[in-house]
């Protein structure tokens, strides 16, 4: 299942400074455990790792509009961190392995995660 997947395409160094956002395409196994279980189990572990997670958008995929043929989602969440390190500190971090991730891989049948930083227009 792609939910499996580890953190394992992230350069070893990321483009410039400053915030990330990563978009996490989401498709459900269980909402419940996702929205009840996974989401208060990940703030937990990185209120403990003492870092910051900002959520900023978590929204309700309505239709695909261009995507690949059955490629469907029934949610997209943009989360923030203050960098690409603290983002990785948390990925990488025992605490997630052992509290948070046993809980995604259980509510998510399907996963992507891209990371993405502001530009101005």
């Amino acid at each position: 299942m792609e939910n499996r997947k580890t953190v394992v395409k992230i350069p070893e160094t990321v483009p410039g400074t400053g915030p990330v956002l990563m978009v996490n395409m989401l498709k459900f196994a269980d909402r419940r455990l996702y929205l009840e279980e996974y989401l208060p189990a990940f703030n937990q572990v990185v209120k403990t790792l003492g870092l910051e997670a900002k959520v900023n958008l978590a929204t309700n995929a309505l239709a695909s509009v261009v995507a690949d043929e059955g490629e469907e989602w029934d949610a997209i969440a943009i989360v923030e961190y203050a960098s690409a390190e603290t983002f990785l500190t948390v990925a990488r971090s025992e605490a997630y392995h052992e509290i948070a991730e046993p809980l995604r891989l259980a509510a998510t049948a399907k996963l992507k995660l891209y990371m993405t930083r502001r530009f101005d227009l």
